[in-house]
């Protein structure tokens, strides 16, 4: 990506629902275009024979390089079965844990004690902590861009699935079965569950290799 005179300011917090929400002003077909071939150029990069160590450290720090709205206007409205919706979606999870650390590794603990295949899956230690949950992030994205997309994506998925049940399972310790707070907590977890479960489709189609 080039270098550009003006930077958007980046949001204060994310979460994969709002970035879900973030729009983009460009014309679809060429916003479709660019999705794929950026999504295509990253992972061409990062099999190149030569690729060293520094050159995969920025792909996986993309976000922070470009900044988020920069990566979203290319990625954020990509179907979540593309290569780049997939990889925004990738993205977006490192992001988050990045700026919730604490709060992403509470919602896994609880998660975990539930969905303990996903738990195997995505492959954090137990008990988890924000810099081991952090470090995995990196690894899934290293993974994605230079080795075995579909492992990294199911790696990913998994861990989206255990945020959703650890954020359904925080909402029930903490009484709120009714009003605002709960139907945020609901709708929170149910589109955590929601993104695993499209990462998982997206993994299915890396192994099939029909994943554009």
């Amino acid at each position: 990506m080039t270098e550009r005179p003006h930077r958007p300011r980046r949001p204060a917090s994310l979460d994969p629902a709002q970035a879900d929400r973030i729009a983009g002003g460009a014309d679809p077909a060429l916003r479709l275009r660019a999705a794929h071939a950026t999504a295509q150029a990253v992972l061409r990069r990062g099999h190149e024979s030569d690729v060293d160590v520094e050159t995969v450290d920025r792909l996986v720090r993309l976000v922070e390089t470009e900044g988020l709205e920069v990566v979203a206007s290319l990625w954020a409205d990509s179907d979540a079965a593309s290569l780049p919706g997939a990889l925004w979606r990738l993205y977006v999870l490192r992001e988050w844990i990045r700026r919730t650390p604490v709060e992403v590794t509470a919602r896994y603990a609880l998660g975990a004690q539930r969905a303990e295949v996903d738990d195997a899956v995505a492959g954090v230690p137990a008990p988890p902590t924000p810099q081991e949950v952090a470090a995995l992030a990196d690894a899934v994205l290293a993974g994605a861009v230079t080795a075995d997309l579909d492992v990294a994506l199911d790696r990913a998925a998994a861990f989206y699935r255990v945020v959703g049940t650890g954020t359904a399972l925080d909402a029930d310790l903490h009484d709120a079965p009714h009003g605002p707070e709960a139907a945020h907590a609901t709708r929170s977890a149910a589109n955590l569950v929601r993104t695993g479960e499209e990462l998982r489709d997206a993994a299915r189609r890396a192994r099939a290799g029909t994943l554009e």
